[in-house]
């Protein structure tokens, strides 16, 4: 994943809204957002190589969300998968705090990464590339493959388009339409993450457009003050070539409101 837009107690309909991309290697498999059959709790799509998932959310309100930290040059061959962390918190017990204070005590056994969690009353956030786990105050927060709302051209702008979308729910279509925006920055903004200039232009748009690599799926998660969940997900190969929609409601359990 990376592209994270999130609205955290803004709307006053929504407590929770969620607009990201995920972007991979289109040779590595993957399947699209479904409950799990070992943990039908969980809502999320699946990593078929490593197992873990990118985004998900439970029946019992457990959001997690995760982007890699970009840094090139500057990986562990023998680290643990970065995607089983958002697939142990969906499928734990542990409260957000708890689980982000014992994943801050390891952190630096994994390669870079962002992280979101969440159960209904808290949202926390985590960079094993920054000072420690952080509480999210009501707002909208962005977030690619640097540290949480570092001002990328992409991300600011999405941000900017992400806010207007929210004044027009339930329409999914804004949200939608600013995932699939595929401009290029100019290359006096681009940011230097130690990947070469050609990587850097592909990976400035919203919405990655390349032979190989690029957005494999964009999702919007939106959570109701009912408890009613969405998520909806568009899967895409090559050339954004669309490959199918996923559409799942559902009311959550246990719920508790967030205000």
């Amino acid at each position: 994943m990376c592209l994270i837009l999130l609205a955290w107690q803004v709307h006053p309909e929504y407590p929770l809204v969620v607009a990201a991309n995920r972007d991979e290697f289109f040779a590595r498999p993957s399947a699209p957002a479904a409950f799990w059959t070992e943990a039908p709790q969980i809502l999320a799509g699946r990593d078929l190589e490593a197992g873990g998932t990118w985004l998900g959310i439970s029946r019992q309100q457990r959001f997690a969300a995760l982007t890699n930290y970009r840094e090139g040059g500057r990986q562990l061959a023998d680290a643990p998968s970065r995607g089983a962390l958002v697939a142990d918190f969906l499928s734990s017990e542990s409260d957000p705090e708890s689980y982000l204070e014992a994943l801050a005590s390891r952190g630096s056994n994994y390669n870079g990464f962002n992280l979101f969690v969440g159960d209904g009353r808290r949202l926390g956030y985590y960079s094993n590339r920054g000072p420690g786990p952080r509480w999210l105050a009501p707002g909208i927060y962005g977030l690619s493959n640097h540290l949480l709302d570092t001002a990328w051209p992409k991300l600011s702008a999405a941000k900017t388009a992400f806010a207007s979308a929210l004044e027009h729910l339930p329409s999914s279509a804004p949200f939608f339409e600013l995932l699939a925006d595929q401009e290029i920055v100019p290359d006096m903004h681009l940011p230097e993450t130690g990947v070469p200039l050609e990587w850097e232009r592909i990976l400035s748009a919203v919405f990655v457009n390349s032979p190989n690599y690029g957005t494999r799926a964009s999702s919007l998660l939106t959570m109701q003050k009912t408890g009613l969940i969405t998520l909806v997900e568009r899967s895409f190969g090559p050339t954004a070539t669309p490959l199918g929609e996923v559409c799942e409601t559902f009311q959550a359990s246990a719920f508790i409101s967030s205000r």
